[in-house]
């Protein structure tokens, strides 16, 4: 991918977040990777999003080190560095605040599959890390919260789970592109307020069955998948 492009789709995907209403002030990010290059482009830090231009996303390498921008990159890098070692099918990432994902990273608990339009998106309830240690906040605490998602995911699929809550803090989204991390971090918010709703209503609700979970799943998703157009 040429790098110039690769600015310019990073910088209008971290636009997109302001228009989905996923962040407010500069509580957010967008990064997208050349894996053919080695090189990552994301949001530069505490940067607002009004009057930010393409020539401020930062480009660095897999080790972090500045090839191209004049600003600091955010302060998640280590994270998303973190997330594109341990999951190479990833091509973007996501991270914001969004108030309903951090309601249940605060609460410590990942999100029921309660329905289908959860199990369009994820194959199974959102997972959510367990707390850094203070060593690990006190210490690379953003290299540390990469890490604990890639324990958490010890055991699951990165393209089945394209999100994940760290506890107390908030959601990330990835996807093969910056344009699905948006899209994955805008039906995460959904899925999160959707999940809240339905506890008030019956705050002993149980996830819907798997049979239904997986048909909604597989609809979108893999070989058999029959969704949209070819």
């Amino acid at each position: 991918m040429d790098l110039t492009a690769l600015k310019n789709d990073v910088f209008r995907r971290n636009l997109e977040l302001v228009e989905h209403g996923l962040v407010v002030l500069t509580w957010g990010n967008v990064s997208g990777i050349d894996r053919e290059a080695g090189l990552v482009a994301i949001k530069p830090s505490g940067v607002p999003y009004a009057g930010m231009t393409a020539e401020d996303i930062v480009v660095v390498d897999l080790e972090g080190h500045a090839v191209e921008g004049r600003l600091r990159p955010s302060s998640d890098l280590p994270t998303h560095l973190a997330l594109y070692r341990a999951f190479p099918s990833v091509g973007g990432i996501v991270h914001t605040h969004s108030p309903k994902a951090v309601a249940w990273a605060q609460a410590r608990r990942g999100i029921p599959a309660f329905g289908t339009t959860h199990a369009d998106h994820f194959h199974g309830a959102v997972p959510c890390t367990r707390e850094l240690t203070p060593a690990e906040v006190a210490d690379d605490y953003e290299l540390n919260t990469g890490r604990v998602i890639e324990e958490r995911f010890h055991d699951l699929d990165a393209e089945a789970f394209p999100g994940v809550l760290v506890a107390g803090h908030g959601p990330f989204t990835w996807g093969p592109t910056p344009r699905k991390a948006v899209e994955n971090a805008v039906a995460l918010e959904q899925i999160a307020a959707m999940a809240l709703d339905t506890l008030r209503l019956d705050p002993d609700a149980e996830p819907a069955p798997s049979y239904v979970l997986d048909k909604h799943y597989f609809r979108k998703h893999g070989p058999g998948a029959y969704y949209g157009q070819k």
